[in-house]
């Protein structure tokens, strides 16, 4: 699971944020499924060579959002999910962004940025 998480040095996006987004991902495509045991923070920072605090920071966000539970002894698993949209209509969706985002004259990097923002605003 480790090798599906990769640090891009020349990405601009702080690790921490680069670490949570590809879980993400994993999670919510299915190749993370419920109850799968992530490895541990320093295990993690280790292997992407961050700071354990880095990857803690990643953790305690998927944590917050719910995609993912920690406990003592059981380590930290992948939480169960509310059935959600499938990736096929949220594809639809963020095609549908990007195109409307393209008409007011943002590039794609420029629509992801600020759709970033707004969610970390929702998620207050």
């Amino acid at each position: 699971m480790d090798s599906l998480v990769i640090i891009d040095p020349e990405d601009t996006t702080p690790p921490f944020e680069q670490v949570r987004r590809q879980l993400t991902l994993l999670i919510e495509t299915g190749e993370l499924v419920t109850d799968e045991r992530l490895p541990p923070v320093r295990r993690m920072a280790e292997d992407l060579d961050l700071a354990v605090n880095t990857v803690a920071r990643a953790y305690k966000e998927l944590e917050a959002a719910g995609l993912i539970t920690t406990r003592r002894g059981a380590g930290t698993r992948v939480a169960p999910r509310a059935a959600t949209a499938e990736p096929a209509e949220l594809e639809a969706a963020a095609q549908d962004y990007l195109s409307r985002a393209a008409e007011l004259g943002a590039g794609p990097d420029r629509a992801v940025q600020i759709l970033e923002i707004v969610a970390r605003r929702t998620q207050r």
